[in-house]
């Protein structure tokens, strides 16, 4: 009941982003005008990527793909353009990448060639199907609580159980965790595929299992799986020996490694240290929690007093460890992760933290009163209750980690601040005289948004005119425009110039073009720059 009501809660929560790369330039530029077609377009990131096999294309304005095999190189997406001549107008880069902690990132970018003209389309979806972001958490969530159902019990079983109680009921809850475990390194192989080409969670071919199970991420959770079932045949019979107990616990350290090694932490600043502290703190938080369901489910009731007189005080400095190195792994995470204190506050990872932390305190409020009963040897309804409540509290922290593994880090909100969006304005005004083509681009506050500009004759011929001139007048401020200059390019109808942006609001963009010495027109638009971002 316990492991349902904390998947509910996993799965109520805010969708995760699924994201954690974030998409920090291109080459060309987002936005811009290029004279000729590249023969390669770049995309870099935040982070190290893993290209999408089938998922990553560049598209002509007559909707033609023309990109080749993409590769990548630490951060940077390559995408080679197929050798032909290709028509002036925007292209599309639409991209499907795999992050350095395993989650997808997708999005598009556009430039021109020439002048601009309608955006292409893409025919691949960048967004993960609903099905798959449902089952991702969950499948985190029941390999945290494989792991918990593994360690607590075995720990209890191989130094604290008591001599006349029976094992059955504590193995059968060890095998129940196995399974989970299992289950969860099988399900996050059978939707990685998914995740990165935006299909549903039933949508994924042989071909893309392999794939899959051929990458780094494959790699360590079918090494996950090998550890699972090593340590499933050497605990099937307990007590262990002191052979078999140090071969136990290399093999659960290597075990515990792969959640890190699928996660934020490889992926942080400080990869070997997160790593480690990833690991220190999985172990903690197992060993705390899966020791307080076997005690709720199998000591608390039946036991003599007297053995739990001995046993209890003993668990008691076990959890009171557990705790404290659960407490110093998670600063160290928070304070790599979170990158800022602000960050705690303003990203959906730093409140989720918190919100852990609320339950964290309420477990050690519990306790905290669980101990005392310890010290007054009086192991009775007081103490099931108090431990029944922590048992809840914490169950209910792995249905948030389960969620918070899939957001953001907070350390990655300056990444993400900076990251291109496309933000700009395309746009063909005509008059008697002539038709313009022009882009802006960034379109936002400051002083360099850059104008390119594209003239031709009504009849759609290039057009090289005698003078350009661009003016901004932010609208209903009663502020005078500002005029600036464009520059004559080569090809001769094509200027580039810039323009400032002041302050949010709307602005009348207006064109003066001097075809000859006796014919002028002035063409106008509006543009509106958005406020910047709130901190």
């Amino acid at each position: 009941m316990l492991l349902l009501l904390a998947l509910g809660v996993s799965l109520a929560l805010p969708a995760p982003a699924f994201a954690h790369a974030a998409t920090v330039g291109s080459t060309p530029a987002p936005g811009s005008v290029v004279g000729t077609s590249p023969t390669e377009v770049t995309v870099t990131f935040s982070e190290s990527i893993t290209p999408v096999s089938g998922h990553i294309q560049v598209v002509a304005p007559d909707g033609e793909r023309i990109s080749g095999l993409a590769t990548a190189g630490g951060a940077v997406l390559h995408i080679p353009i197929r050798t032909a001549k290709h028509p002036l107008g925007t292209y599309l880069i639409s991209f499907r990448v795999i992050s350095a902690d395993s989650h997808p990132v997708g999005g598009a970018i556009t430039f021109s060639v020439g002048a601009p003209s309608a955006r292409p389309t893409a025919a691949e979806a960048t967004g993960t199907h609903p099905s798959v972001r449902a089952a991702v958490p969950t499948l985190r969530f029941l390999g945290y609580a494989g792991l918990t159902l593994i360690v607590g019990p075995a720990m209890f079983l191989a130094f604290l159980w008591p001599r006349r109680r029976s094992r059955t009921g504590v193995l059968r809850l060890i095998r129940v965790g196995f399974g989970l475990a299992a289950l969860s390194a099988l399900g996050g192989l059978g939707t990685q595929a998914q995740q990165g080409s935006g299909a549903a969670l039933w949508q994924v071919t042989p071909g893309e299992l392999a794939e899959v199970a051929t990458s780094r991420f494959g790699v360590t959770l079918l090494a996950r799986l090998g550890v699972l079932i090593i340590l499933f045949l050497l605990l099937k019979d307990l007590p262990l020996s002191r052979v078999r107990t140090a071969l136990v616990l290399v093999l659960g350290t290597a075990g515990l490694a792969t959640w890190p090694l699928t996660g934020h932490a490889i992926a942080s600043p400080m990869p070997v240290i997160t790593v480690a502290v990833d690991i220190v703190h999985l172990a903690t938080m197992a060993l705390w929690l899966g020791g307080l369901i076997t005690l709720a489910a199998f000591l608390l009731r039946g036991t003599d007093r007297r053995v739990l007189g001995v046993l209890l005080p003993v668990w008691s400095r076990w959890a009171a460890l557990s705790v404290l190195w659960l407490a110093i792994a998670g600063t160290v995470q928070a304070v790599v992760q979170v990158g800022t204190v602000s960050q705690l506050i303003r990203t959906d990872y730093g409140r989720l933290l918190l919100a852990k932390l609320g339950v964290l305190v309420l477990v050690l409020g519990a306790a905290a009163v669980a101990r005392r009963f310890v010290r007054r040897s009086s192991p009775g309804t007081g103490l099931r209750r108090t431990v029944g409540i922590e048992v809840a509290a914490t169950v209910l922290i792995l249905g948030l980690s389960a969620v918070l593994v899939q957001v953001n880090p907070g350390r990655t909100a300056g990444a993400e601040a900076g990251a291109v969006t496309g933000n700009g304005v395309s746009e063909t005004l005509t008059c008697p005289l002539y038709t313009l083509q022009f882009n802006i681009y960034p379109v936002e506050l400051g002083e360099y948004n850059t104008v390119h500009a594209f003239l031709y004759t009504p009849e759609g011929k290039p057009l090289p005119p005698a003078e350009w001139q661009i003016s901004t007048q932010l609208m209903g401020q009663g502020l005078e425009a500002v005029k600036e200059p464009l520059l004559g390019l080569n090809p001769p109808h094509h200027a580039l110039g810039s323009v400032s942006f002041p302050l949010p609001g709307t602005y009348e963009i207006a064109f003066t073009i001097r075809v000859d010495d006796l014919n002028r027109a002035t063409v106008k638009t509006t543009v509106t720059v958005p406020p910047p971002a709130a901190d």
